[in-house]
C-alpha cells in the first residue's frame, strides 16, 4: 500500500515486467529494418497480450508511441523538400530513441509508462 495515498498498488511478476520492457525496446529494430519500430512492438504485443494486463497495456502504448513517429518521420520526409525535414528527421529520430529507452526502463521497474504526444489507434 502506498503510504501518501492509501492506495495498493500491485507490481507485474518478473516475466511480465520483461516481456513489457522487449515491446518497448523491439522498437529499436527500427533502426535496422524498415518499419522495424512497429513490427517489433506489434509482433511481441501480439504474441503476449493475453498473458498479462501489464503486457497488454505497454504494447498498446509502445505501438501507439512508434506509430505517431512513423507518421511523423513522413512528415519530416516532406518537409526535405523545403530543407527544414533533414534536420526534423534528425531529432524525431533523436527523440524516439531516448523515449523509447526511458518507457523500457520504466515497464521493467513495472511502472505503466504514458510516452508524451502520442496519438491514440489502440486503446
Amino acid at each position: 500500500m502506498n503510504q501518501e495515498t492509501g492506495v495498493t498498488v500491485t507490481i507485474p511478476d518478473k516475466e511480465a515486467r520483461n516481456w513489457a520492457m522487449f515491446c518497448h525496446l523491439s522498437a529499436l529494430s527500427g533502426f535496422f529494418i524498415p518499419f522495424g519500430n512497429v513490427l517489433g512492438p506489434l509482433i511481441v504485443w501480439a504474441i503476449k497480450k493475453d498473458s498479462s494486463p501489464f503486457i497488454d497495456d505497454q504494447g498498446k502504448e509502445s505501438l501507439n508511441f512508434q506509430l505517431s513517429v512513423t507518421i511523423a518521420v513522413f512528415v519530416c520526409f516532406l518537409l526535405m523538400l523545403v530543407l527544414i525535414g533533414f534536420v526534423l528527421v534528425a531529432a524525431v529520430g533523436i527523440y524516439a530513441l531516448i523515449m523509447t529507452i526511458i518507457a523500457s526502463i520504466n515497464a521493467n521497474d513495472g511502472v505503466s509508462y504514458r510516452y508524451p504526444y502520442t496519438f491514440l489507434f489502440f486503446r
